[in-house]
């Protein structure tokens, strides 16, 4: 064990490591992980940490072995602890990019299968067991669900009737001549904290201090800021093309006559807004990537 005057918190090993490591990095945390150890430096007196398995994480928080850690909703309904923990924020990113996880129901492309009514006294091959058999009680579908150590897309047809998989892009399945019959629910990844620990006022602020930086860090990701400058002649042209998180800032310069202009923008738009702020009589426009956007 560590010690108590620290926030004991776990970080997903696997498939999330290197994204939650980048988000940490842009929320303000240097973490310096040793490939031969578990228990990585995060560069802050009170933070105690150690990668695990994500599916782990729910039942360490749950039992006060940690106090807060980050873990897939998927990991936390498959512990069943969603009644022992407090879900301190949703933070929707994964290891392809800022998309929520789906866990399907999916059959060979050959399969008569069309409902999930259809599975009744069939075989299923699934990691996520005990959610699988609650989805399947909730349908009313009697089956046999069995844990699946890996490959599982490889298993059906030949060895079970179907499948449950969790999926970024359904790029996968596709590759295996499988179909999706069903989304049982779409996981994010939650930071979730122990309950006593939560009663605690300094935990408890720490949790929300990390949680507040840790969205701030994913609301940027879709974010860039623009500078530019314009005379006060072209001033209202280049306004009105600015779709802006908030009015914009501006400035006079020293060189009377001109304006420079700040804002915030989605990265998507960029590629479309420049050329037109360039044809509006913008001048000198900067790009800039950002960090944080506390809201």
């Amino acid at each position: 064990m560590t010690d108590e005057n620290k926030l004991r918190i776990g970080l997903p090993k696997g498939s999330l490591q290197n994204a939650t490591v980048e988000m940490f990095r842009k929320a303000g945390w240097s973490i310096t992980v040793d490939e031969r150890q578990y228990t990585p430096n995060m560069a802050d007196d009170d933070l105690w940490a150690v990668l695990l398995r994500a599916q782990e994480i729910p039942a360490y928080v749950a039992d006060g072995v940690l106090d807060c850690g980050l873990t897939g909703l998927d990991w936390i309904v498959e512990s069943g602890v969603e009644d022992r923990v407090v879900e301190v924020a949703d933070l929707i990113y994964a290891k392809q990019g800022m998309r929520p996880y789906r866990w399907v129901l999916a059959v060979h492309d050959t399969s008569p299968v069309q409902t999930v009514e259809d599975l009744q006294g069939k075989r299923i091959a699934t990691e996520l067991v005990e959610a699988t058999r609650k989805y399947l009680a909730g349908k009313g579908v009697q089956a046999t669900v069995e844990y699946s150590w890996g490959a599982t897309e490889a298993k059906c047809p030949s060895l079970v009737d179907a499948i449950v998989e969790g999926t970024e892009t359904g790029s996968t399945l596709v590759a295996n001549n499988l179909r999706i019959v069903d989304v049982l629910f779409e996981s994010t990844t939650k930071f979730i904290a122990n309950k006593q620990a939560w009663a605690d006022q300094w935990k408890r602020n720490k949790i929300d201090n990390i949680a507040l930086m840790l969205r701030g860090a994913l609301a940027a990701e879709e974010y860039v800021g623009l500078k530019m400058n314009c005379s006060s002649q072209d001033l209202p042209t280049v306004l009105a093309q600015l779709p802006a998180l908030k009015n914009p800032t501006i400035s006079e310069l020293a060189n009377n006559g001109w304006h420079a202009v700040e804002i915030i923008v989605l990265k998507k738009q960029v590629r479309v807004l420049i050329p037109q702020l360039k044809t509006a009589g913008a001048q000198g426009i900067i790009e800039y990537p950002l960090n944080k956007i506390i809201m």
